[in-house]
């Protein structure tokens, strides 16, 4: 159901209560199994119902360099988390200067890369696909890269991307598995197909393209449930954790955060999601050690992507 934008707001206001007075739900922090850099909100391409709004022009979040991730791994190191998951999202990652640079540092401190990217032009260009495969030739077991394919259909899939989207992001798909990249899929729910119908598309281009796993295991194939800016869900509360038979600790928000640069600050910053990159109540401050706290669960996306949606960025 939609609804009116400052109704929803207003719905999602108190972080402590719901509309009805009830206790809302909170999620405490347990460590970090999954840090995220967004490395920009440029992108080579413009879909329709993305939940960043990234563009070719939208550049409210820029680009990270190497020296800005720099301070979060020290962090991470400073407090035992070691070999853990590190995401790369944007934007397009291949379109920020320093990604390769970004990606080296990473592994190189034995953490695993997981890097989202529509495998186009910008991934494809020669200077990145350059860097890539020197950094496979040490690094391959650390990397992960993970192509939206919002349907294994070029029609549906150009629907939301634009026209010839599909063979770009093929032709990049094909390169990785050429070249014997870790490759995972990630596609979209919002044609309403049954997942074992989803998976079964997926699993023809898998085949056909060599890409070396099976559409079952879920870290490879992630179909993502929709956000939408005027769904109305419910809100969770307290009492939904033993209703749902779900958990706090099972939130993408109990162990996980995302550094982001807003255009015009002097530092990045450290958010709760990776799906709320403009909401200043989710910023949490400038280190990780700050970023360790409890999250209420105030926003539409809380319910409709992570709790209802049972939806994980991670892998």
């Amino acid at each position: 159901m939609s609804v009116d934008q400052d109704v929803l707001i207003e719905k999602f206001a108190d972080p402590h209560k719901t509309a009805k007075g009830e206790t809302r739900a909170w999620v405490r922090y347990e460590g970090t199994k999954t840090l995220w850099f967004n490395t920009g909100t440029l992108c080579n391409i413009e879909c329709i119902n993305c939940y960043i709004e990234s563009s070719p022009k939208n550049d409210r979040l820029v680009y990270l360099s190497r020296a800005d991730i720099v301070p979060y791994l020290d962090e991470l190191e400073e407090a035992g988390e070691t070999q853990i998951e590190i995401g790369f999202t944007g934007g397009e990652p291949f379109l920020a200067p320093e990604m390769a640079g970004m990606i080296e540092e990473v592994v190189s401190r034995g953490h695993r890369a997981l890097i989202l990217t529509n495998a186009m032009k910008p991934m494809m260009r020669p200077r990145v696909q350059k860097e890539l495969l020197a950094l496979k030739t040490a690094y391959n077991d650390l990397m992960v890269f993970r192509v939206s394919l919002d349907h294994y259909e070029a029609k549906l899939h150009d629907q939301e991307r634009g026209i010839g989207s599909f063979i770009s992001a093929m032709e990049g798909l094909s390169w990785l598995a050429d070249e014997g990249f870790q490759i995972a899929l990630a596609g979209r729910t919002v044609w309403g197909e049954t997942e074992e119908i989803s998976r079964e598309g997926y699993g023809r281009i898998v085949s056909d393209l060599k890409l070396g796993f099976e559409t079952s295991d879920m870290s490879r194939l992630v179909l993502f449930p929709e956000m939408k800016e005027d769904d109305n869900p419910p809100e969770i509360t307290t009492a939904c954790w033993g209703i749902l038979d779900k958990s706090p600790s099972e939130q993408m928000c109990a162990n996980s955060r995302m550094i982001v640069k807003r255009k015009g600050a002097k530092k990045p910053a450290v958010l709760a999601c990776t799906l709320i990159p403009y909401d200043e109540r989710f910023e949490l401050g400038e280190t990780l050690a700050e970023g360790r706290k409890a999250v209420s669960l105030n926003h539409p996306y809380c319910a409709s992507f992570c709790v209802l949606g049972g939806g994980s960025c991670s892998a």
